[in-house]
């Protein structure tokens, strides 16, 4: 997998002047290959909801890419995820990537009165979501029988046309070797993994890879990164800041390790100015790594 894909982070903020579809359509026209949305239902500021957000952006948009990002598994019955994933992939034409996590947020899980799972748990939870998932896309009288989730006898139609690519937000040990196994993309995120710790964390998910006699190189690894281009932005360790040359020195870094996609979430004021000069400054400045990749 020698391309490279670019993404762009969608607030699912629905306050007063929230316009998701026109930065998804903005996006689009600036030539980004997908944009994405974080899973997060409760609390008090407006949002809307993920899946239902990015079925509406598919709608008015024609060619971009929308993916989950990720959402967690332990919020809905992964049957049902497997249903509404079907279904936004074939209304968009087959544009919906599934990101998928355990669930990190506990509070959260108890507010929306499910059981708040143990870190195992959340992991194992996470692997058989998937296995549900893709059986119902591939088989009828699906039967499966997990320790957090199970389905009988399960048809759904219609089936997705094509393999709908499964990303896993996931950074432990054993999440990551879920990943391996059974992921089509790892989307870790800056500020949650060091750089210096993905090499080993890549490793690990290669290792499951070929543990499932699968070829390591069918997932694709997309990177999370908070961004700001400003040369006046102080420098942190969980944002990449500063000029359009700078920023792109700090993300040919992490292309460097291997990933194949950067998912940008633009901080601080000026989102819309963000965007499009990470699309018209930035992205160009990588040079040799997005020279002849771009599809």
């Amino acid at each position: 997998m020698t391309d490279l894909i670019f993404g762009v982070g969608v607030p699912t903020a629905a306050g007063p002047g929230a316009g998701p579809v026109a930065q998804a359509r903005e996006a689009e026209r600036l030539g980004y290959d997908f944009v994405s949305a974080a899973d997060h239902p409760c609390g008090a500021d407006p949002s809307y909801d993920t899946p239902t957000m990015l079925t509406w952006i598919a709608a008015h948009t024609s060619r971009i890419s929308v993916a989950s990002r990720v959402l967690a598994v332990p919020f809905r019955r992964p049957a049902l995820v497997a249903k509404a994933a079907a279904s936004l992939d074939a209304l968009s034409g087959g544009r919906f990537i599934l990101g998928l996590g355990g669930g990190y947020d506990d509070a959260e899980i108890a507010a929306l009165g499910g059981p708040v799972p143990s870190a195992r748990a959340k992991v194992d939870g996470l692997a058989e979501a998937v296995r549900i998932i893709r059986g119902a896309w591939t088989e009828d009288g699906f039967g499966y029988a997990g320790a957090h989730y199970s389905v009988r006898d399960l048809t759904m139609a219609p089936k997705p046309g094509r393999r709908v690519p499964v990303w896993m937000g996931t950074f432990g040990p054993r999440a990551l070797a879920v990943t391996g196994a059974l992921a089509d993309g790892w989307i870790p995120s800056l500020g949650f993994a060091d750089p210096a710790d993905l090499p080993a964390m890549r490793h690990r998910i290669d290792e499951a890879a070929r543990a499932a006699g699968r070829d390591p190189g069918e997932i694709r690894g997309v990177f999370n990164v908070n961004i700001r281009v400003d040369p006046g932005a102080a420098p942190r360790d969980d944002i990449v800041t500063g000029s359009p040359v700078r920023v792109a020195d700090q993300l040919r870094r992490f292309l460097d390790l291997g990933f194949t996609g950067l998912s940008f979430l633009p901080a601080g004021p000026g989102r819309a100015d963000q965007i499009r000069r990470i699309a018209e400054e930035v992205i160009p400045s990588l040079g040799d790594a997005v020279s002849g990749t771009r599809h």
